[in-house]
């Protein structure tokens, strides 16, 4: 019998993956990541959005625990927190230390959940180890999941290719309703949680509040980018991103207005007003630290600059250093800090992380 570690996020996805995995034979062990002090600036208590007044990462573990039990597995927990804060919140600051926009649920998932997570995987004996990504493995690479509402590949084009051989994605095959029955099926605890959204680390706080800790705030102007109007005062240029149009805070004008750039050196925040502002869009993108999946090279393919954006056809010209260039027609926000991730029909060829835009 060939064992799995699962990592049990004390989600639904990871309760269905696991049992899943039990009912096709496989001796499955669960395993609790632990990556994040919550304890630190912990302002969980009082917030009117959580029931109860236990932190978000301990209720997810006793959760993990209660659909273990349920379903006859072992849970064990590690502890990743110095390794996630070297790794992944340092990143995280020193792009937006930079004037860029991270992504550090991809850095998480290169060097916590597919290093670390598989290496104590295989101290219990594993022979491969599961998550309840939405992906799937054909031939031996990364692909698309079936149910493309979900898929997460995009997160995951940057690990480590080699891991993949040893990698099971139960959920790759079905979709999302589905899980949420088979959960309801066997009366989960998980079955009705509600599915994470946003950065881990930062969960149902403010996010403004919580950089405060760690960046001070140096407020600047807001300046259009086609006149030069000054037209209000930024709090920080690390709390905007490329093509935000909320919370800017600028009146005086009916129509809507877009981050389009930011000034680091004079500490400006350029925005458009309108969303048909050329100022928005882009042609060409430099790609840096490129990560290779398969050895195709193919000279036009598609991409993804963000999750959930449709495939965008591109011409890619291959650059020394793990960089490209990629070319394509008038796309909306492409993100300095971002992670470009390129595509061959389903099959993922790698992703690497937006330096410059044109």
């Amino acid at each position: 019998m060939k064992t799995v570690v699962i990592g049990m996020s004390g989600g639904v996805d990871s309760s269905v993956a696991a049992i899943m995995l039990k009912n096709q034979g496989y001796n499955v062990i669960g395993l609790f990541m632990r990556n994040w002090d919550s304890t630190i600036n912990n302002d969980y208590l009082g917030n009117p959005n959580l029931n109860n007044d236990i932190c978000p990462q301990e209720k997810d573990y006793n959760d993990a625990l209660a659909v273990c039990n349920k379903i006859g597995i072992p849970l064990h927990r590690v502890d990743f927190v110095k390794e996630y804060w070297d790794n992944v919140f340092t990143y995280f600051l020193d792009e937006l230390k930079n004037g860029r926009t991270p992504n550090p649920d991809v850095m998480c998932n290169k060097y916590i959940k597919f290093d670390l997570f598989y290496k104590k995987a295989k101290e219990l004996n594993a022979d491969y180890i599961a998550t309840g990504h939405y992906a799937r493995i054909i031939d031996g690479h990364l692909a698309k999941a079936k149910d493309l509402n979900k898929d997460q590949s995009y997160f995951l084009a940057y690990v480590n290719k080699e891991i993949f051989k040893d990698v099971l994605f139960p959920l790759g095959e079905i979709e999302k309703p589905e899980v949420r029955k088979i959960a309801l099926d066997y009366d989960l605890i998980t079955a009705k949680k509600k599915d994470s959204t946003g950065i881990c680390f930062i969960g149902e706080r403010n996010f403004t509040k919580f950089l405060e800790n760690y960046l001070p705030n140096i407020p600047g102007d807001i300046i259009n980018i086609d006149t030069g109007e000054k037209l209000g005062r930024h709090i920080g240029l690390m709390y905007y991103t490329l093509g935000q149009r909320r919370g800017l805070n600028i009146g005086g004008t009916e129509d809507r207005c877009f981050v389009v750039k930011k000034d680091l050196e004079n500490n400006i925040l350029y925005v458009a007003i309108g969303e048909d502002s050329k100022a928005l869009y882009s042609n060409e993108a430099i790609i840096e630290e490129f990560n290779y999946l398969t050895d195709e090279r193919p000279n036009t393919c598609t991409c993804k600059f963000r999750y959930r954006q449709q495939d965008i056809k591109i011409d890619v010209e291959y650059l020394d250093n793990n960089m490209i260039k990629v070319k394509y027609n008038n796309v909306r926000a492409v993100t300095p800090g971002q992670f470009c991730v390129l595509y061959d029909g389903n099959i993922c060829l790698g992703g690497g992380i937006i330096k410059e835009v044109k």
